[in-house]
C-alpha cells in the first residue's frame, strides 16, 4: 500500500497485535468510530473493568490516537483526526490478525 505512514503502521502492530490489550484496545477504537463514549460507557459495552478502559485509553491518549472533550466524569473520547486519516491501515492490521467483529462478539 502506498502513501502509507510507515511509522504508524509499526505503532498500530505494536499496540494492536504486539502488546497485551490489543485486542481490548481494537473494540474501543471500533466504537469510538462510531460514535465518542466516555469511559463508564465504553467499560459496560465492553464488560470490562472501569480500571482496565482506563488504562486502554491512557495508552491510545499518549500515542495520539484520540482525543477528550469535556471534564471529569463528563469526558468524551473521540478518534484524532490524524488516526481517522490513517483507518483504512487500522481495518488492514485487524484484517491480517484475524480480527473481525463477528469474532469480538465471540470473545465476550
Amino acid at each position: 500500500m502506498s502513501g502509507v505512514d510507515p511509522e504508524v503502521r509499526r505503532l498500530l502492530w505494536y499496540l494492536l497485535a504486539g502488546s497485551r490489550g490489543g485486542e481490548n484496545r481494537i473494540r474501543i477504537i471500533e466504537l469510538l468510530h462510531e460514535r465518542p463514549y466516555n469511559i463508564n460507557q465504553l467499560a459496560q459495552i465492553l464488560g470490562l473493568n472501569y480500571k482496565a478502559v482506563e488504562h486502554h485509553m491512557d495508552v491510545l491518549l499518549k500515542n495520539n490516537l484520540v482525543l477528550t472533550k469535556g471534564e471529569k466524569y463528563g469526558v468524551l473520547y473521540f478518534l484524532t483526526p490524524y488516526f481517522e486519516a490513517h483507518f483504512d491501515t487500522f481495518k488492514e492490521i485487524c484484517s491480517k490478525i484475524g480480527w473481525s467483529k463477528r469474532s469480538a462478539a465471540t470473545n465476550q
